[in-house]
């Protein structure tokens, strides 16, 4: 049995997250508990999976979007993040007020695993909806479809798990999948390099395959090494392009934020995905994303007179690509 209880303030969590090379500024969460649902769920966020149980309560935040919206409006400028969902979304509706308030906040909106009936009544290019996906685990095709209906961006999430999911067959049948399912795009999440983690994606990999796991074992615990791993996300890359699929979610667009400064932001978090290898630059790309974020005005006109380099801070080379990315703005 379930049990939910109402919350009157939302839960809203700001720091600097990153969602499958993605800038994240909060979170915001609609129901706390896990409880209901799949026996396991991955978070992109934390990159690790955490198991639920059949019964218990959760806590349900409030169904009235001007509550998100004051919430969302505090913190650091970028792009939030609004779940997972929940099984009671169709009768508490919490999921769509918090996506509707971050929707009203200006911000850009990243949803995770919604229900049908948790999808936004106001959509566009203000949401790219994410869903979970990992062997074992219902596909989203409907949800997605539905979604995708409604003219939001939406695609699947791979947990990358050594010696799992991390593996040739599993990236090429995973991207076909996605393709079939009409996904736009297919991006890998690493798994949390540290034994808890690992210890839990175990026992997720043996409910997805019985009788596997001594088998399973010395994979998951011992071959997720950084290259090997590196080398994943490679192949799934490879497996995306084939299929037609981004390896990115696409980046939305506020509401209340310059079309061009967020295309110039999402072009330098996918240069941070692809120089992964060199944490030092890919930090600098992400820097560089948040102070576009944070600018509070739009660049376009400043980069269009060429005068962008005398503002901004992250060097001329990275000024120029800015610059351009500035001009194009979004298709």
């Amino acid at each position: 049995m379930i049990l939910f209880e109402g919350s009157p303030a939302p839960t809203v969590r700001a720091g600097e997250f990153e969602l499958a090379s993605r800038r994240i500024a909060a979170r915001a969460f609609p129901y706390a508990g896990e409880v209901g649902g799949a026996r396991f769920r991955f978070d992109p966020i934390e990159r690790r999976f955490l198991s639920r149980s059949a019964e218990g309560t959760v806590l349900a935040g409030p169904h009235e979007p001007p509550a998100w919206r004051s919430a969302l409006l505090r913190g650091p400028a970028g792009p939030v993040l609004v779940g997972p969902g929940s099984v009671g979304e169709e009768v508490r509706g919490a999921y769509q007020a918090a996506a509707e308030g971050a929707r009203q906040s200006g911000r850009a909106v990243y949803l995770l695993d919604p229900e049908s009936s948790g999808l936004p009544e106001r959509p566009g290019v203000a949401f790219t909806a994410l869903f979970v996906w990992f062997p074992g685990l219902e596909l989203p095709d409907r949800t997605l479809a539905e979604a995708r209906a409604r003219g939001i961006a939406a695609g699947w999430l791979l947990p990358l798990v050594a010696g799992w999911t991390a593996t040739p067959e599993i990236e090429e049948d995973t991207a076909r999948l996605a393709a079939l399912s009409g996904a736009s795009f297919l991006a890998g999440v690493p798994l949390a390099d540290d034994g808890l983690a690992r210890r839990v994606a175990l026992e997720a990999a043996a409910l997805a395959a019985p009788g596997s796991a001594e088998t399973l074992f010395e994979r998951v615990h011992h071959g997720a090494e950084p290259d090997e791993m590196r080398r994943a996300q490679e192949r799934l890359r490879e497996a995306c392009a084939r299929e037609g699929l981004g390896c990115v979610p696409p980046r939305p667009v506020g509401t209340r934020e310059p079309a061009a400064n967020a295309a110039a932001a999402a072009r330098l978090e996918e240069k941070a995905e692809a120089t992964s290898g060199d944490e030092h630059r890919a930090a600098l790309f992400h820097a560089a994303a948040r102070w576009l974020d944070e600018s509070g005005r739009d660049l376009g006109p400043i980069a269009r007179e060429g005068n962008l380099p005398k503002v901004f801070p992250f060097g001329a080379d990275l000024a120029r690509e800015v610059e351009e990315a500035l001009t194009v703005g979004i298709p």
